[in-house]
């Protein structure tokens, strides 16, 4: 049975492109959204206020698919697509891409640039189509208050220029053209503006944004503050422009992309059809490991059959990585490194990681095991271990200018807390402020007793700090000759390095990563136990030195004190009747003597 709240969580909120199928597997409805869940949610979440035909559509959902998408633009563009192709029973249907505007650079010189419905291929550039004629418009007029460009369809040959043929209109008296029909603009700076104007198209903001910067610096260095103002106006505009295109180039005719993404026992492809530009078909697919197939024989396995099942015959497949298949006629793979294919491969990759991401916390809610293994499998792998990290036990040293020295050592198990088995240690051979031999007495004590008591060694030890404390910590497992049966590293709080023996550079991980996570999970708990511990100990002893001043009254006397009063405060407070329970007469005098003084 369908169940919407379990589809709703794997739904992001990102913008995107839901599809609805019927229990029959037909496609039945194709929307897109600027937030993915809260737009699928609102379809469940209140029936009562659709109309009779939207709740009859809700009736018959079965399964809902979804792509994510860059931007709101391309949400549109990819809707259209689909509803056009397949054209679902409940979409209103669209018309052909022949009556949707287009953005287009003329061919010709002193190029125009303007919008059309009307696709001829003369050499010019297209920028399209745009679902929605409104976002067009806002990308049309952006780009003319950028970058002024001529409007008129005069022939501007350079011979008609040099005879004085045109004079300029009042697109030039108001500053939206700089004359090229006058030669007041020469085709050099025109066509700078156009090569602005074709990378915001693309999508290369950044670019378009780095070249207005040593604009503006150079018309500062000159003292042309008024050009540096214009440059600054254009900047600040342009910052504003958020949107860039992923699926518009109109010079993608026919082209499959694909991409994987893998764990241990799962593989998942992501499948992108495009044509004239647009995407027409988008699916992704689980694939079970029966062996340790690498990613390249899963690819290579799934692309013949996604394609069969598509009924696709484009000859370009865009890949991720090259694939040992012998091209033929018919076909060839191509890796793009950038451009418009690259965007198109980028996007893939990005569905396919969160279907996976997804897919697996499914499995992992269903069966937590699962996530536990691929979390240490991970581990094993990121910090090159022979064996998996399933118990580990991490050290960290607490003390104040040297006082009250203490050690405490956390354990997890299967990538958690197993708090009954968390020690802490009271340093008995250290005198003074001295870290790398407290970690050494602790480190010693702790596996001497898991030896000497025939107990499991952990398969990883991480100590709290860098080489210093790493390397004391090692001096104690050679010791006990067992430096060889456990994995240890140190990790160093500024940059989370985590340095191996004998290692000159340290190790860092990606600051996202599970392993990461589960190794700062145990120095802050094993930092939390220690301080604890430490300030429970800082606390006692501190109350015990001020009662021993007290002459005539021994260590036993004053736990006794503090046993029965729970603090000084209490125990001054208290008559004499209730000392004479455990002073005599000698010592309680003396303990009223000593306060008195005090105060």
């Amino acid at each position: 049975m369908f169940d919407y709240k379990q589809e709703l969580t794997r739904i992001p909120h990102k913008p995107g492109v839901y599809q609805y199928f019927d229990k029959d597997e037909q496609l039945i409805y194709v929307g897109k959204a600027k937030d993915l869940r809260n737009r699928v949610g609102s379809y469940f979440n209140s029936p009562h206020q659709l109309n009779g035909k939207t709740r009859v559509l809700v009736r018959k959902i079965n399964r809902i698919a979804f792509t994510i998408v860059d931007t709101e633009i391309d949400a549109w563009l990819l809707e259209n697509s689909l509803i056009k192709k397949h054209q679902p029973r409940y979409n209103v249907m669209l018309k052909d891409d022949k009556t949707y505007p287009w953005i287009v650079i003329k061919n010709e010189r002193f190029p125009r640039i303007y919008w059309t419905r009307r696709y001829v291929k003369d050499g010019s550039r297209y920028y399209g189509p745009y679902a929605s004629v409104g976002m067009m418009h806002i990308v049309l007029d952006m780009i003319r208050e950028l970058f002024p460009l001529r409007t008129c369809n005069l022939n501007l040959s350079e011979e008609n220029i040099q005879k004085g043929k045109f004079k300029v209109c009042l697109e030039y008296q108001i500053g939206n053209c700089k004359g090229p029909c006058e030669g007041l603009q020469e085709e050099e700076s025109y066509n700078q503006n156009l090569a602005n104007i074709k990378d915001i198209l693309n999508g290369k903001i950044s670019v378009v944004n780095n070249r207005l910067k040593e604009q503006m610096q150079s018309a500062v260095e000159q003292m042309d503050f008024e050009q540096a103002h214009t440059l600054k106006l254009k900047l600040d505009k342009l910052g504003n422009y958020q949107s860039k295109s992923t699926v518009v180039s109109s010079s993608i005719t026919n082209v499959d992309v694909f991409s994987i993404a893998s764990e241990d026992s799962y593989a998942f492809v992501n499948f992108l059809k495009i044509v004239n530009g647009v995407i027409i078909q988008t699916q992704t697919l689980e694939m079970k490991k029966r062996l340790d197939e690498s990613d390249e024989e899963l690819l290579a396995l799934a692309i013949p059959e996604i394609r069969s099942r598509f009924k696709s015959l484009s000859r370009e497949i865009i890949v991720p990585f090259e694939l040992d298949i012998q091209e033929d006629e018919n076909f060839h793979f191509h890796v793009p490194k950038m451009g418009d294919k690259r965007k198109l491969l980028d996007l893939s990759l990005k569905n396919v990681a969160y279907f996976k991401k997804e897919r697996l916390n499914q499995y992992e809610k269903l069966n937590p095991e699962l996530k536990t293994e691929r979390i240490l499998s991970q581990m094993q792998k990121d910090l090159r271990m022979n064996v998996l990290p399933q118990h580990i036990e991490c050290f960290d040293n607490s003390n104040i200018q040297g006082n009250y020295p203490v050690s405490a050592i956390v354990v997890f198990k299967d990538a958690k807390p197993s708090k009954k088995d968390y020690r802490h240690f009271n340093v008995k051979t250290v005198v003074g402020p001295d870290d790398f031999a407290t970690m050494e007495e602790a480190v010693f004590r702790r596996y001497r007793r898991l030896l000497d008591e025939d107990q499991p060694l952990p398969q990883l030890i991480i100590i709290d700090g860098g080489k210093g404390q790493l390397g004391a910590a090692l001096k104690s497992l050679r010791l006990l000759g067992i430096e060889k049966k456990v994995t240890i590293i140190g990790i160093a709080k500024r940059l989370e390095e985590l340095y191996y023996p004998g290692d000159q550079f340290p190790l860092y991980l990606d600051k996202k990563s599970e392993t990461l996570r589960v190794i700062q999970h145990l120095r802050d708990e094993a930092h939390r136990f220690g301080i604890t511990f430490h300030r429970n100990q800082r606390s006692r002893k501190t109350f015990v030195s001020e009662l021993e001043q007290i002459p005539g009254i021994g260590k036993t006397t004053v736990e006794k004190l503090l046993k029965t009063f729970k603090s000084i405060k209490k125990t001054r407070e208290a008559s004499d009747e209730q000392l004479a329970e455990l002073l005599n007469k000698k010592q309680i005098a003396a303990f009223r003597a000593y306060f008195a003084e005090v105060e």
